[in-house]
């Protein structure tokens, strides 16, 4: 059973600016909030702040070796957070942002080495599910996005499935009822001319690539 003190109902129809503000000062300072995407909930913490980013490795009990993909609101924000922008990210950004896709590019030096997992690279999506594109929106700094569940364990569509664990070191839990379940976000990483599809989600390789052959 979940906590109910730390949860707070939310329609994805009509969001109150009081609960998103909230959220937003929980992470501000550095806490932890769980939130609604398309398909499954997730996990949003200060995405530049190592301290914060370290919360949600122990929260999931996830490898170090892993990076965590981040949440932005448009594409301005893209400019603090990367190298460059390929031909093919840009046909990709125009044709699925807002959405499930999720872009990896090479980072800018500043980026916390511990959310690249010290890869040099970065995955980066807009979300198009209400609660998150407000929350995104709202907070004007980069957030996590990775799946509210344990490190190899299946992502939750309901907050009744999530790990005892992992509600106890949260800090708010944003309940939007049960989510259409699925997949998760595509992952293409667009760093080199031969462009590597590291994860098959929700949008398809077909999809993709009738993209990218555009032009």
């Amino acid at each position: 059973m979940h906590d109910t003190k730390k949860t707070i109902k939310v329609c994805s129809g009509s969001i109150e600016p009081k609960i998103i503000k909230r959220a937003c000062n929980i992470i501000h300072s550095n806490g932890v909030v769980i939130f609604p995407t398309q398909c499954l909930y997730g996990i949003a913490a200060n995405a530049l702040d190592e301290k914060a980013v370290k919360k949600v490795f122990d929260l999931k009990q996830r490898p170090l070796n892993k990076p965590i993909l981040t949440l932005i609101h448009s594409r301005s924000q893209l400019l603090n957070l990367i190298k460059s922008i390929p031909l093919s990210a840009k046909k990709l950004m125009d044709a699925f942002w807002p959405g499930n896709l999720t872009i990896v590019f090479n980072a800018k030096d500043n980026i916390p080495t511990l959310l690249t997992a010290n890869t040099g690279k970065i995955g980066i999506r807009i979300p198009s599910h209400p609660v998150a594109e407000a929350l995104v929106k709202h907070i004007k700094t980069p957030v996590t996005g990775t799946s509210a569940n344990l490190s190899g364990h299946q992502g939750c569509n309901q907050i009744s499935h999530l790990n005892p664990s992992i509600i106890e070191h949260t800090d708010l839990i944003l309940d939007a009822g049960k989510l259409k379940k699925g997949t998760g976000s595509t992952i293409v990483d667009v760093t080199s001319s031969e462009i590597n599809i590291i994860r098959q989600g929700i949008i398809s390789e077909l999809k993709i690539n009738e993209i990218l052959d555009k032009f």
